[in-house]
């Protein structure tokens, strides 16, 4: 494939950080991305830059819509094979579903063709990067990082680390979770497109001393990222509070352990104190909304005005296998539900923004991803809006960007996914029917 190349389309993204996303969306009706050396080079009218470079061949998406690659800030992929399992709530999930399918990933090829099969989702989406859980085992990791890589995917994932409240043969150790994930961030943390994050699954299946193993790699690796699960339901609420009488509630137990600052992702925030609100904002650490997991465990309907309150930065996420859907358009329409029983009014621009830009930004990872800025990486999404009968009734050619990305919110899935290019490649393309 070319080197260079215009990519021809109607063009969305958000150029910056803002709050204001009706004013500060870009748009191109008919616009272009050069791409050069898998990045872009140039983005605007078509017309301009095909003058401009007249000689570089041209990919024409003309009635299609480019918009850059989907950020999903929180996802399983060992649990790719247990999506759809008949729901209970989270503990007996966990128990019942999660921790016999992890079992298989101690199998380095087991693990190394579920990540090739959890990727190929992920790109039939529209999602380019992920913040991914592995299992406890080092080498589901390994080869998530190395499936990533030959794909050359911006991705940040982790070994899960728990050494209690989980089966015998799910279990580390403090001392080889330390170990491992030292070596993991040694041998791939910014390597490549690689980034590491340390993963305690969450506070009740990790030991007081598996924690502050934990927490001396976030001190001595201050630029690796940090995710794990916080307030998702009531019953686990109450059993770190057993586990952890010493604080004063769930946020403490990661406050404790140096794991609450910048580039630390909380997946979903339900049911937080004010006061666990105010210090997630002061500390720089990121809510990962949930969406169709927090719906399909029960677990309860986020709070977006309180983020909004107390100025805490939200993501989106799938939260695959819990989550019932790899498609993140459609996860923001389930957040759109949510907010609405929350009597919060979330807009198809805030929530694209959420998926794009804002996520990037507040991951410090925006002068790579999350934008069609020039000098940033080549990832992005080519979207059909009238892939089928009932969307073209809905959207034509005049349809706005708030309206056209709102129906497919509603109606859209891995049809309206034309091409996902990662690099300035297509790692994904529809194949003709």
């Amino acid at each position: 494939m070319a080197t260079t190349q215009l990519i021809r389309g109607t063009i969305y993204h958000f150029p910056h950080s803002t709050t204001h996303y009706q004013s500060d969306l870009q748009s191109f009706k008919d616009g272009a991305l050069l791409i050069k050396d898998g990045k872009i080079a140039d983005v605007g009218d078509f017309s301009a830059l095909k003058a401009q470079y007249a000689d570089v061949a041209v990919t024409d998406y003309s009635g299609k819509v480019i918009i850059p690659g989907l950020i999903d800030t929180h996802l399983h992929f060992p649990q790719t094979g247990i999506i759809a399992s008949y729901g209970e709530q989270l503990l007996t999930w966990l128990d019942n579903f999660t921790f016999p399918a992890e079992r298989q990933f101690e199998d380095a090829d087991f693990a190394a063709t579920m990540a090739d099969a959890f990727l190929t989702e992920c790109l039939k989406n529209g999602t380019t990067t992920g913040l991914v859980y592995s299992s406890v085992h080092k080498v589901a990791t390994e080869a998530l990082f190395n499936a990533a890589s030959q794909r050359n995917m911006l991705t940040v994932a982790g070994k899960v680390c728990m050494d209690r409240h989980c089966p015998d043969w799910l279990q580390d150790t403090p001392e080889s979770a330390q170990r491992d994930s030292a070596d993991l961030i040694d041998r791939y943390h910014g390597k490549g497109r690689n980034y590491y994050a340390l993963t305690p699954r969450f506070a009740p299946t990790s030991s007081s001393a598996q924690m502050a193993a934990l927490g001396e790699l976030a001190q001595q690796y201050d630029d690796v990222f940090i995710q794990t699960h916080l307030s998702e339901n009531h019953d686990e609420i109450a059993w770190v509070k057993t586990l952890y009488p010493e604080c004063e509630d769930y946020l403490a137990v990661y406050e404790k352990y140096h794991m609450v600052r910048p580039r630390a992702v909380y997946g979903h925030c339900i049911h937080l104190s004010d006061s666990e609100w105010q210090r997630m904002a002061q500390s720089g650490a990121i809510a990962s909304f949930c969406p169709t997991s927090n719906l399909f465990l029960g677990s309860g309907l986020f709070e977006m005005s309180k983020a909004d309150k107390f100025g805490v930065p939200v993501t989106l996420a799938t939260d695959v296998g819990g989550g019932t859907s790899f498609n993140l358009l459609r996860t923001l329409g389930e957040a759109y539900k949510i907010c609405q029983l929350r009597q919060y009014n979330l807009s198809a621009l805030q929530g694209f923004y959420m998926l794009t830009q804002g996520a990037a930004d507040c991951l410090g990872l925006s002068d790579k991803i999350g934008n069609l800025n020039p000098g940033t990486d080549a990832d992005f999404v080519v979207l059909n809006p009238r892939f089928d009968a009932l969307t073209q009734l809905r959207i034509n050619a005049e349809s706005t960007c708030e309206d056209t990305l709102f129906a497919l919110t509603m109606l859209g899935d891995d049809r309206a996914t034309v091409a996902t290019y990662v690099a300035g490649h297509p790692q994904y393309q529809q194949q003709e029917l």
